[in-house]
């Protein structure tokens, strides 16, 4: 009898009735602060592609990169939170629960892991990606950035074409609008791709942490 009872409280403490809530934070916290990520990611960068598009609604297409990866975000978000979801088990008929505390501070972790890594990563995408969108567009149009400083030779000055080399003095060695326009482009792709795999190691250890469980006996 003795034995019983003594198992019967370690089980309570292993296991008590508020141990699943821990699990549903870790869910909660994988979908709302990945979402919050990618909400922000595509809010900042959104605004920039609406405003180069007036003055250069060429490259609208192409700059619209930051706002797939920003959603993206959200589905690494919607993939931990399903997973732990899943491995929640419900208390039994004689309301005996064996979902441990252990195992719902892993799943608590785990959704921490992926959520803070989606806002940061979200946070980072939307900033490069603002600036990025900006830079392109501001370069495609030959708009400065400078008004001030608008009649002096810089890169609002250089020709968008670089068919024949005119007005370049056939020197060959300066650049053409479009080959500095790629630059800008593909100097911002990489940025939001390192950006990106923020969100990707969270996701990483989160899988590892979530299959991390221990279960009480329930008879």
């Amino acid at each position: 009898m003795t034995t019983m009872l003594e198992e019967g409280a370690a089980m309570d403490a292993q296991c008590p009735s508020w141990a699943p809530s821990l699990g549903y934070m870790g869910v909660a916290a994988a979908v709302c602060l990945s979402n919050w990520g990618s909400a922000i990611g595509t809010w900042k960068s959104g605004v920039s592609i609406v405003h180069t598009g007036i003055r250069h609604p060429g490259s609208v297409m192409k700059n619209v990169i930051p706002i797939v990866m920003a959603g993206v975000i959200g589905i690494y978000g919607l993939i931990v939170g399903v997973i732990l979801a899943q491995s929640i088990s419900k208390p039994s008929n004689e309301r005996e629960n064996a979902y441990s505390t252990f195992s719902g501070l892993a799943h608590l972790a785990a959704g921490l892991c992926t959520g803070i890594s989606g806002l940061a990563a979200g946070i980072c995408i939307g900033v490069v990606g603002d600036y990025g969108i900006r830079a392109v567009g501001y370069r495609a149009s030959q708009i400065t950035l400078f008004p001030t400083q608008s009649e002096k030779e810089g890169y609002a000055t250089v020709p968008d074409a670089d068919g024949d080399g005119e007005g370049m003095g056939g020197g060959g060695g300066e650049i053409s609008g479009s080959e500095d326009q790629n630059k800008l482009f593909v100097g911002m792709l990489i940025m939001l791709i390192f950006s990106e795999a923020l969100a990707l190691y969270g996701m990483i250890v989160a899988l590892i942490v979530s299959q991390h469980s221990y279960s009480c006996a329930v008879n």
